[in-house]
């Protein structure tokens, strides 16, 4: 996950803007130093020598633990956008005096939302602070262990400050809008990428102009293009469950158990959907009009993997899949942009076939819960006892 393979990986993908992450670490910050180069024309990063289109923004993830409202247990994950490497080195600076910058890539801080938030924004108002993967059962906004209920509850005074949040893996916009508090909050997708074949598994496309001030314009008001989605069901807290037990339920079994496993009696994993019916003050059909729209799609690699029969982590998929990237362009034109006519003439029958199923909603969808991913089938439904979904959604033409 250093810059030289983020920046080769995104450009397979089809991304033309990838966070760098992690810039609290000293190490990793001096790296991002070494190999990136400022960009005064788009306010970007760059990998120095290199003939591409693909840029960097300095970002972060930090957790925040503390007290608020008598309950000793708010945890919350917090991403960071900064401008440039010297607005970086003020909010290090900062943070340093709070904790441990060398102890992990996502620092740990014992100090409120509120409290930092009005903090950063007084070193520059160009921060962003946005709550990451924000409905997850752990170390989020609305998680349902440790978070809260509204942004105004969480943030406070801090809360004009919050532009956006990271509706996660488990979630999508269409959850969001169920909302009607989130109105005014622009819902961000990002890949929440721990390896670099899973960059761009979600993004958020914007208008050009092509810069940080856009960047940060779009975002405090909302301005996106549309939202690149994982099915949330395929997330890993979607459903409520008890891993050890293998028990996974919907909202309604949970409610009707007394949110007990029925297998050992302990306390379920209340997932994101149950949360965001929770919270919920609309219909789940609701379909504001002025909401950018989302496309939901399976990564590459994933529908390859199916048509194909290989695993996931193999050499031979990953020489397929660069070898099908290469002869059409990016990973997302073949997903998104590309006429069918054209993909058959350079790609097997069967993964054409198996893409115009994704772009058409045509999968068969296992939801995930306590920590387990869902599934995506193409071909053919789940068997058994198993839970099994289905979605039908059109896909919008792109480009």
């Amino acid at each position: 996950m250093d810059p030289k393979t983020l920046s080769k990986v995104g450009k397979l993908k089809g991304i033309q803007l990838i966070g760098t992450g992690d810039f609290t670490h000293p190490l990793y910050l001096k790296e991002l130093k070494e190999y990136l180069e400022y960009e005064p024309e788009s306010g970007f990063y760059f990998v120095k020598g290199e003939d591409s289109e693909l840029r960097f923004v300095p970002s972060a993830e930090i957790s925040l633990i503390f007290s608020q409202d008598n309950k000793s247990n708010r945890r919350m994950h917090l991403i960071l956008l900064a401008p440039d490497f010297e607005v970086v080195e003020e909010i290090n600076l900062y943070l340093s005096k709070l904790g441990n910058l060398s102890s992990d890539g996502r620092p740990t801080f014992g100090i409120s939302a509120e409290r930092l938030t009005l903090d950063l924004v007084s070193i520059s108002p160009y921060i962003l602070i946005i709550p990451a993967h924000a409905w997850t059962p752990w170390y989020s906004l609305f998680g349902a262990f440790s978070g809260f209920d509204s942004i105004e509850e969480a943030f406070g005074e801090a809360t004009p400050y919050i532009y956006a949040i990271e509706t996660g893996l488990s979630s999508d916009p269409e959850m969001n809008w169920r909302i009607s508090r989130l109105d005014g909050i622009t819902l961000l997708s990002n890949s929440d990428a721990h390896s670099p074949w899973k960059i761009g598994r979600e993004a958020t496309a914007f208008f050009y102009p092509f810069s940080f001030e856009n960047l940060y314009q779009s975002i405090k008001k909302g301005q996106i293009a549309y939202t690149i989605e994982f099915y949330p069901e395929e997330g890993k807290y979607h459903l409520d469950g008890h891993r050890t037990c293998k028990v996974v339920l919907t909202p309604k079994e949970t409610k009707e158990l007394g949110y007990k496993c029925p297998k050992c009696g302990q306390n379920l994993t209340i997932g994101v959907l149950h949360r965001v019916e929770i919270l919920a003050d609309r219909p789940e059909e609701y379909h504001p009009h002025d909401k950018p729209y989302s496309v939901h799609l399976v990564p590459l690699m994933e529908i390859m993997a199916q048509v194909f029969d290989l695993n996931l982590n193999s050499k031979t998929l990953e020489r397929l899949y660069v070898e099908y990237v290469t002869r059409v362009g990016t990973e997302f034109d073949i997903l998104l942009k590309k006429d069918l006519q054209e993909l058959a003439s350079k790609l097997p029958e069967t993964l054409v076939l198996a893409i115009n199923k994704v772009r058409n909603g045509q999968v068969f969808l296992k939801g995930g819960y306590d920590g387990v991913y869902g599934e995506v089938k193409i071909f053919e439904n789940f068997s058994g006892e198993e839970r099994t979904f289905f979605k039908q959604k059109s896909i919008f033409p792109l480009g």
